[in-house]
């Protein structure tokens, strides 16, 4: 494996520790800008939207650029974005900050998995996105807790002037051991707008929405549902999280392992085994042990599926930069969908609601991925029909 995936690593763990850092420092922040709970929480939504909707715009602008010189633009625009964080005075401003720091946050996914694809050999590459996805799922493990006991410790500018110096190490780590690319894989503007007339593409991209939306629809209300629901107190949610975080660290290695080779299985593994997770932890939530049990089975087969969902798109595609930043705006799109139908259904029918409405979605996707799974089974059933008939005409 090369050493420049583990420096992109590096990088996507800044850009989602700086992605999370609001969830944990709520209070405070509003204390600090003077805000309301649910105004802070607009921040949250904001970065959200801003990474969906703003990050495909702004890779196409670097797109001329060699890659390491992309990513180096990225991260000063993703620096400057926390440091107007660290330094707000007014909501206005932060939200501003949030807003810029989003859309370099899904650039930087979109570049950083296409420069994966370009110095890995196509053998490994699914395993290539796994570790550098491992930023993703350390930055939930480790970025989270560590921000908010900065921010708790040291004031909420404190955490963003960390993830601002995080930032710096990963742009040096970056320039110094990253090669240099003249041109991304897709060959130019038009060649990778052009992939997106694909319908196929579209279909692939919806199971990235619903794998995440499935899974985000539980992870976003896990704390009200372990302690209103499961009966944990609060002071044990944190470490109930924590151990999620490291559940999806394994499950992202090993998916990673099985990525190129068995792409689609994979995913349909996966889908079908969230949706029993998902279930269970609704039907069994009364009862601790078997609700943490059904909780790390999410953790293992939830977000883990990125590196099989990214190298389908990838196939399905192009690795360019482009493609890959507008998959990472799908998965975005379903953080949206997961969470905010989550609170539609809890207000409805209870918390039990978002597991059940995640089992529906991952179903749904499974869905998606069932006519690639009956085309690879297609061809075997012929070859096993057609050798009796060999055998025949030997005869």
């Amino acid at each position: 494996m090369p050493r420049a995936v583990y420096v992109l690593a590096l990088g996507i763990f800044a850009m989602v520790t700086s992605e999370f850092v609001v969830a944990g420092l709520m209070p405070q922040m509003a204390d600090g800008l003077n805000a309301t709970i649910p105004q802070i929480g607009y921040l949250i939504t904001a970065f959200a939207v801003a990474m969906a909707a703003g990050g495909p715009f702004l890779t196409m602008a670097l797109m001329k650029l060699p890659p390491r010189t992309a990513l180096m633009a990225l991260f000063a625009i993703f620096l400057a974005g926390n440091a107007l964080a660290a330094t707000a005075t007014g909501y206005s401003t932060m939200m501003a900050a949030r807003i810029v720091t989003g859309i370099a946050s899904q650039a930087f996914f979109g570049v950083g998995i296409s420069m994966c694809a370009q110095i890995t050999r196509p053998e490994i590459r699914g395993r290539a996105i796994a570790v550098a996805m491992n930023g993703l799922m350390l930055g939930t493990l480790l970025g989270l807790p560590v921000s908010t006991l900065i921010g708790e410790r040291f004031g909420w500018r404190a955490a963003f002037w960390a993830i601002a110096a995080i930032t710096v190490i990963a742009a040096v780590a970056t320039w110094f051991g990253v090669p240099r690319i003249e041109r991304a894989e897709g060959g130019g503007f038009r060649q990778e707008l052009g992939v997106f007339r694909k319908p196929k593409l579209w279909l692939v991209l919806s199971t990235s929405t619903l794998v995440i939306g499935a899974t985000f629809s539980a992870f976003s209300y896990f704390n009200p549902i372990l302690t209103d629901l499961v009966g944990f107190s609060t002071g044990a949610v944190p470490l109930l999280l924590i151990a999620y975080g490291a559940a999806t660290v394994v499950g992202n290695n090993i998916v990673g392992r099985f990525a190129d080779r068995h792409t689609v299985p994979v995913l349909a593994i996966g889908l079908v085994l969230n949706s029993v997770f998902l279930s269970g932890f609704a039907l069994l939530a009364d009862l601790p042990a078997p609700a943490v049990i059904c909780m790390m089975g999410i953790g293992l087969v939830g977000v883990t599926m990125n590196p099989a969902l990214a190298t389908r798109v990838q196939r399905t595609g192009n690795a360019g930069p482009l493609v890959n930043t507008v998959h990472s705006s799908f998965i975005t799109l379903g953080i949206i969908l997961g969470s905010s139908i989550g609170a539609v259904v809890i207000d409805t029918w209870g918390l039990r609601a978002p597991l059940w409405l995640g089992a529906v979605m991952a179903l749904a996707g499974l869905a998606t991925v069932l006519p690639d799974l009956a085309r690879r089974s297609t061809p075997a059933r012929g070859l096993a029909s057609a050798r009796p008939a060999e055998q025949t005409e030997r005869v």
